[in-house]
């Protein structure tokens, strides 16, 4: 498997450049955080790396094969997506739109089959969310959306995950668990990519960065190795410090 790769794309909204010529690749078995300010056009990356939204020029291709060759239903079973500031706009239960998930596995008539509410069941727990099961999504927490949206987007088991700033609004203790979760993914042998703010987590737990500013790619590749203070200081305008202690490596701006 070669994962997913951009090569050469570029984005117009509105007649304004969103994304130029953005070239990357998001290996298997490998968390990527996309990282850069507000505006730096990380949600579009993601949408176009769904295939979501149709780039203006370049190609992607998953597995090595190009992105749009894929039907709707096909590409639905091998990636999940998780936008940003997710909605729930129906009163259905927790459990309910997690098993939406499953949608493209579902029989066209029937009951869910045993394994795939094995699979809802699983997402719960793992989310934390068994006791919220029966609760109308619409009346969740930010937080709890967050987590139900989550266990959404993993309950299928989707060889490509993207998940928009996955880690918005929860507390402390269930943003560490759903970034310690996205790298067990990766570990699997999945490709994720998360869009993220956090530049502690994405330290911790991501094997490859995607440095956006401005439409543009900075740097990508390894975590380890394109990451340093003259890098992050281009993308956010202010100095910063890595700061290497037994724990493991965090960021400190010294604006």
């Amino acid at each position: 498997m070669s994962g997913l790769r951009l090569v050469g794309v570029s984005v117009k909204r509105e007649g304004r450049t969103v994304l130029t010529e953005a070239s990357a690749a998001f290996p298997p078995g490998s968390l990527t955080a996309v990282i850069g300010p507000n505006g730096a056009g990380k949600s579009t990356l993601l949408a176009v790396a769904a295939g979501l939204l149709k780039p203006h020029a370049g190609a992607l291709t998953l597995d090595g094969r190009p992105l749009e060759t894929f039907g709707r239903q096909a590409l639905a079973r091998r990636r999940a997506y998780l936008p940003q500031s997710p909605r729930a706009d129906w009163p259905i239960s927790v459990e309910r739109v997690v098993a939406l998930g499953l949608t493209p596995y579902l029989p066209a008539f029937g009951r869910l089959p045993d394994e795939l509410e094995t699979q809802v069941e699983t997402a719960l727990r793992s989310h934390d969310l068994l006791a919220l099961r029966h609760r109308r999504a619409t009346e969740l927490s930010g937080g709890e959306l967050s987590r139900t949206m989550l266990a959404r987007a993993v309950v299928g088991d989707p060889d490509l995950l993207l998940v928009d700033e996955p880690t918005a609004g929860l507390d402390p203790r269930h943003a560490l668990d759903a970034a310690h979760r996205l790298g067990q993914r990766a570990q699997a042998g999945r490709t994720v990519a998360m869009a993220i703010h956090d530049l502690h987590l994405a330290l911790r737990f991501a094997d490859q960065v995607v440095a956006l500013k401005d439409g543009c790619i900075l740097a990508a590749g390894p975590l380890r190795e394109v990451l340093d203070e003259p890098l992050l200081r281009r993308l956010y305008d202010m100095p910063a410090r890595l700061i290497r202690d037994p724990d493991g490596v965090s960021v400190r701006f010294l604006g």
